[in-house]
């Protein structure tokens, strides 16, 4: 992506994060990620209409390091990548640690979705800071079976053993992950409409007529409209684009199994999603 459009990228997020105010953060995020659709657009439709002869960008895999091994708090942050990933066509890889995500997409989009993350991170975990400081979340209980016989006999049958209906407060790590889950998922839904909202409204530059690949084709142009300037014609655009990348990943990932971090392992709150949310 160009210096110039990363640089007004970073400024919108800058107010999203200086701002106390979650609808001017919301509106600062959206206008980010729809100045990152347009722009990734904008390359898509330009490199569909370039010369197989000319030199043309291709998909790449970076490697985006989330934090070192055994730190808290990583599922949660892969889970927020993946979901802005996902509104801007990346396609990951994630370590079985979830120390580093493998990102496969084109060198645009990588850059937008690094830019995104690193101030949605910040957002996230200040807020549920802020909202684990607040102690709202031990106004719920978690309930769950405990063993209560006192019996030390190895042999003891579980049929036979005296079980308990406890009711607890959920634990600040509990709620944490549960507020950082909701937050990443609300995020990435938030960024999607952003991404489909400015595909819908786009209007390109006016590019250049393409010559007709055959003895009497028409070109879009040719019908009344710029090549990429209809919806279908960017809809083609973009899954042509989606598809590069998914055989790109399927060509050069490495990947064996799913990953499972997006499971809570903690238990369930809903005072802290909703929170998060």
């Amino acid at each position: 992506m160009e210096d110039r459009q990363l640089t007004r990228i970073a400024a919108l997020l800058r107010k999203a994060e200086g701002t106390d105010n979650e609808h001017e953060a919301d509106a600062y995020l959206q206008a980010a990620q729809r100045l990152a659709t347009l722009s990734s657009v904008d390359l898509a439709v330009a490199r569909a209409h370039t010369s197989a002869k000319q030199r043309r960008c291709a998909p790449t895999q970076r490697t985006i390091t989330i934090g070192e091994q055994g730190k808290r708090g990583l599922r949660t942050f892969v889970a927020l990548f993946l979901a802005i990933g996902r509104a801007n066509t990346l396609t990951c890889d994630i370590a079985k640690d979830s120390t580093c995500i493998y990102a496969y997409g084109f060198d645009a989009d990588i850059d937008a979705v690094e830019a995104l993350y690193a101030s949605l991170v910040i957002q996230m975990v200040r807020s549920s800071d802020e909202f684990i400081k607040s102690r709202r979340f031990a106004q719920e209980t978690i309930g769950k079976w405990v063993r209560t016989d006192d019996s030390e006999d190895r042999r003891w049958l579980r049929s036979r053993a005296v079980h308990t209906w406890v009711e607890r407060p959920v634990h600040a790590t509990t709620a944490r992950v549960n507020f950082q889950q909701a937050f990443a998922e609300r995020v990435g839904a938030r960024l999607t409409k952003a991404r489909e909202e400015a595909i819908a409204d786009y209007s390109p530059n006016l590019w250049p007529a393409r010559p007709a690949t055959t003895p009497g084709a028409a070109t879009e142009a040719d019908q009344g409209g710029q090549p990429g300037s209809s919806p279908t014609g960017v809809a083609l655009v973009l899954r042509a684009k989606e598809l590069e990348i998914a055989e790109h990943h399927r060509t050069h990932s490495m990947a064996r199994g799913f990953w499972r971090g997006g499971a809570a392992t903690t238990g369930q709150s809903e005072l802290s999603r909703r929170a998060g949310d």
